[in-house]
């Protein structure tokens, strides 16, 4: 059972990446497992701390930066020191037309793992993919969240497992719980 701070984001984020061709997509992911239920060319896990995408693009054995089709990154940006760094790497790492596709947290508790670091909502997360060099016009946002998912976040149990008898999923503007973004080089 996904986690109630995803249901709406996965939903969301599955629809934007099907409509793209990914099975003839190069792909890789930083420190996660979401693109293990797609379909890729090729799918490339990288892991910190081996790989730390705050040092840099990740590169081939000649010391050029690897180039992918798609960079996926699910709840790692705010447990970067570096984030709007990391984020220009991601985009070194793209070839021309090349997506980046970035999921993170907002309002959930700390969690420390082994660092956290900061918090964007979709306007915030829109801004940091600008800033690395992402054209807006190229840049799609949303965020996700209301007040009775926040309550859920204070549980003592953490993430909290969604409910559908029990959880609403009505977005409220005013209270993200989590955000999500596509950028197209």
């Amino acid at each position: 059972m996904p986690s109630l701070n995803r249901v709406i984001m996965y939903r969301t984020s599955r629809r934007w990446l099907n409509e793209l061709d990914l099975v003839n997509m190069d792909a890789a992911e930083i420190s996660g497992k979401y693109g293990d239920r797609y379909t890729f060319k090729s799918y490339t896990r990288f892991r910190f701390p081996k790989a730390d995408i705050c040092a840099g693009p990740f590169r081939d054995a000649d010391g050029a930066p690897q180039k992918f089709d798609i960079v996926l990154a699910n709840q790692v940006w705010e447990h970067l020191d570096r984030p709007y760094a990391a984020a220009r790497h991601v985009r070194q790492m793209l070839r021309r037309d090349g997506y980046f596709w970035l999921a993170v947290p907002f309002f959930i508790p700390y969690h420390a793992a082994p660092v956290d670091n900061s918090r964007w909502s979709a306007r915030g997360l829109k801004n940091l993919l600008i800033e690395a060099g992402f054209e807006a016009k190229n840049v799609k946002a949303r965020q996700w969240g209301n007040r009775a998912a926040g309550l859920r976040n204070m549980e003592e149990e953490w993430p909290p497992a969604y409910d559908p008898e029990r959880d609403d999923l009505t977005n409220d503007p005013d209270f993200p719980i989590c955000a999500w973004a596509l950028a197209r080089k």
